[in-house]
């Protein structure tokens, strides 16, 4: 017959041998889940990375791409301008067609015009129109060239030949009074194709 004593001792020892082995494996157990949302927390770090970096490239290629002009314009302003090139110039070489196209921008960036594209080509002054293709329609009549595209282009990107002109006229057509305001109240600056250019 066991003692007393020796019973309470074997009960405690499985007692404890079954605590020790639950306790091993619940480690292993926690180890593993510890293990898998490590996996898991670096998985969607990882991927968050990743969309921040593919986020980040397309700005860099947006921002790479994105034309860099003089002036702000919008597609309207962009059109608008095309047609005022090709309208005026549209029978000059590239010289002739950049030049029209200075004058515009250098009105869009003076404070006495208005502040974009489409406002300073159809302005008018006293009921009178600035630019005569918009007063004969010719403006809205013309094919633009894919020279006088990469013209507007270039200009909108700095080009600028103008000496700072902010009017020009084709004195050959133009009235005599309007040829002769023209002379008492502006500064020539110079004549090139069909144009003489001034500034106030």
């Amino acid at each position: 017959m066991y003692s007393k004593s020796n019973i309470l001792l074997f009960i405690a020892y499985t007692v404890c041998a079954g605590m020790l082995i639950f306790s091993r494996r619940y480690e292993v157990q926690a180890e593993s889940v510890d293990e898998q949302v490590t996996a898991t927390v670096t998985a969607v770090t990882e991927r968050v990375e990743l969309e921040r970096f593919e986020s980040l490239e397309r700005i860099i290629t947006y921002n790479m791409l994105e034309p860099r002009f003089c002036i702000e314009v919008s597609e309207k302003d962009l059109e608008t301008l095309m047609r005022i090139v090709e309208a005026e110039a549209g029978g000059e070489d590239r010289k002739g067609k950049l030049l029209v196209a200075n004058v515009v921008i250098n009105r869009v960036k003076n404070k006495r015009f208005p502040n974009n594209v489409t406002d300073v080509v159809y302005q008018q002054a006293h009921n009178v129109t600035q630019f005569s293709p918009v007063s004969n329609g010719k403006i809205n009549q013309v094919t633009i060239s894919e020279e006088t595209k990469e013209v507007v282009f270039s200009a909108l990107r700095g080009e600028d030949i103008s000496s700072g002109a902010l009017f020009f006229m084709a004195r050959k057509y133009a009235a005599p009074e309007n040829a002769a305001w023209f002379d008492t109240h502006l500064t020539f600056l110079f004549s090139y194709g069909g144009h003489d250019f001034y500034a106030r």
